[in-house]
């Protein structure tokens, strides 16, 4: 009763630490929330990913972004400078501040608008700078055309991290070419372990995570998929990877078992009732299509080639009209531990990944 007591205790207190990011340190943002967006009149290809401070919003290539005017809706008595409605120029970010309902609290919001086809080759060169921790990129002719999710905007939660290099998915510098990506299975510390989420394993993914569901509902948080118009064939690339010396079930040590890593991509259909798949139903679901997923991960110091092949799921097929109306989701994930997602794993597991290269047909 008591450990429960001390887990909603932690969960409050985590939610209050959520709410900071504002303009002034320390100051509670609840109040000063864009909380949807949209472009009146253009027809956007899926939903906004609005994050604590920043919102994509992905429209078909060849629209015109150089006098575009967004919507928002806003926290009960917020309001928000520029105004919505407000026409202004996305061919580059624009910056957003709202103020809470009592004049005092404000937030900035950087909002980018995405016209470009999901980039399907990844080196993992490029983060967004100005940031507490890595947020990688991928940019055409200077221009970020995709921005990857990662958890650790939740492990920030815990208040281990103290620099961006003690976050479970960083850069590092000793890549197959130049840089690459690494992901480490870190501790979270007394919070995580009062919470029952004693690690994190580091990952990445194509879609992006909700923070404001990352204590209450981590598999929910994690949102898997960005549109993409075409058939995919393979995912290739390269990675090394050694397992943590202790793996760990809810925390309490496994004698005899080893962590592995996981790396896979799933393409599923989206409708009016699924607009994107999560933690919780990205194997399961009835919309999945098909799926390229690693089988014979091991450990190895050298970069080791990957080529995993689509297979498409029993009774599936992928409808072309449907394609060209990009009525498709993809996402690809890599993770440092296989069971990750329900906090098993061993700490200090490092997987790392560079040059990645998904491989596609065009269904004319």
């Amino acid at each position: 009763m008591k450990k429960m007591r001390a887990k909603h205790v932690i969960i409050y207190t985590l939610s209050i630490i959520l709410s900071t990011a504002c303009i002034r340190n320390e100051a509670p943002n609840a109040e000063a929330d864009i909380l949807t967006c949209s472009l009146p009149g253009i027809i956007m290809t899926t939903s906004p990913i609005i994050n604590n401070n920043s919102i994509i919003l992905f429209v078909d290539p060849g629209t015109d972004l150089s006098a575009l005017a967004p919507e928002f809706t806003l926290t009960p008595g917020a309001s928000i400078t520029p105004v919505g409605g407000t026409e202004r120029n996305f061919e580059s970010p624009q910056k957003y501040t709202v103020t809470a309902a009592d004049g005092f609290w404000k937030k900035l919001y950087t909002v980018s608008v995405i016209d470009t086809e999901l980039a399907t080759n990844y080196n993992f060169e490029d983060t967004l700078g100005g940031q507490k921790y890595y947020i990688f990129v991928e940019r055409k002719a200077g221009k970020v055309i995709m921005q990857w999710a990662s958890g650790n905007a939740g492990y920030a939660l815990t208040g281990v991290a103290k620099t961006a290099d003690d976050y479970p998915t960083f850069q590092t510098t000793d890549g197959y070419e130049g840089k690459c990506l690494s992901l480490v299975t870190r501790s979270t510390g007394f919070f995580g372990q009062m919470v029952g989420m004693p690690i994190a394993a580091g990952n990445l993914f194509i879609g992006s995570f909700d923070v404001n569901n990352a204590m209450t509902s981590p598999l929910k948080a994690t949102k898997f998929g960005l549109p993409f118009r075409h058939v995919p064939t393979y995912l290739a690339g390269y990675y090394k990877y050694k397992a943590g010396s202790q793996f760990t079930e809810g925390g309490k040590p496994v004698n005899g078992k080893r962590d592995i890593c996981d790396i896979y991509a799933i393409m599923y259909e989206t409708s009016e009732t699924v607009s994107t798949l999560d933690g919780t139903n990205a194997f399961t679901s009835p919309n999945l299509v098909s799926m390229a997923r690693i089988n014979d991960a091991k450990e190895t110091n050298e970069w080791t080639y990957f080529k995993l092949p689509f297979t498409t799921l029993p009774g599936k097929f992928i409808d072309k009209e449907k394609l060209q109306e990009g009525k498709y989701n993809i996402s690809i994930v890599f993770s440092s531990s296989l069971e990750g997602d329900h906090f098993n794993g061993a700490v200090g597991s490092n997987l790392q990944i560079d040059e990645v290269e998904l491989i596609y047909h065009s269904e004319n």
